[in-house]
């Protein structure tokens, strides 16, 4: 489906034609965006035995930010940061989650992600367009304080669920402690008292099974 046959549709139904330009583009975005929905994402849920859809994922990290926003490092615009959580995601209605941990499937993400955000954001009108695209660059290149604590959240939320569940996705062939600590490190970036806090889960999970230590052992390897 093209942009233009996006913008006439809301779903499978066609919209009013006697609207402003500018709000039916922004509709015909928000109609869109509704496809987060359905992109599952590899981390069960705590409260039901499924896994859990990019929406529930930013919504919780939004949730997260404005809990967890004392702990930053660097001063934050927590306003700010909660855009930077709200759209990081959304390019992955075209360009599908990424197991954080499969390396193959990695190999071109950047390329798959930054051709959906060249089509997604430009449902828009260009001012706004121009603005979500800004937010969605900010978040990749965690140059601000704001991008940094909006990435620690991004990966500690699975992590939270991973733990809860007895290592989740921990638990997937060639995944070990290691490449957790190493995917993680980020946390400690935004946040000392956060990342040491994720670090603790990680000893425990290793400690009880739930994550493969590095040279072996009886753990199991988000």
């Amino acid at each position: 489906m093209t942009s233009t046959t996006r913008r006439d549709l809301i779903g499978r139904a066609e919209p009013p034609r006697d609207v402003p330009e500018r709000l039916a583009s922004q509709i015909a975005f928000i109609a869109e965006v509704d496809r987060l929905k359905t992109v599952v994402r590899r981390s069960p849920l705590l409260a039901a035995d499924r896994r859990e859809n990019d929406a529930e994922h930013s919504w919780h990290l939004a949730l997260m930010v404005t809990v967890l926003a004392e702990y930053a490092d660097e001063p934050i615009d927590v306003a700010r940061t909660l855009r930077l959580v709200l759209v990081h995601d959304l390019v992955e209605i075209y360009a599908g989650d990424t197991f954080l941990y499969d390396e193959a499937a990695s190999a071109d993400q950047a390329e798959r992600e930054e051709a959906a955000a060249d089509e997604l954001f430009a449902l828009l009108p260009p001012d706004q367009a121009g603005a979500f695209r800004a937010l969605w660059d900010e978040f990749e290149a965690r140059a601000t304080p704001e991008a940094r604590f909006a990435k620690a959240m991004d990966r500690l939320q699975p992590l939270l669920l991973n733990f809860g569940n007895e290592g989740g996705t921990w638990h997937t062939p060639g995944v070990t402690e290691a490449d957790v600590r190493r995917r993680k490190s980020v946390i400690g970036d935004a946040s000392a008292e956060l990342g040491a806090y994720a670090s603790k889960l990680i000893d425990l999970g290793a400690q009880r099974g739930w994550l493969r230590r590095d040279g072996g052992g009886d753990g199991v390897g988000s």
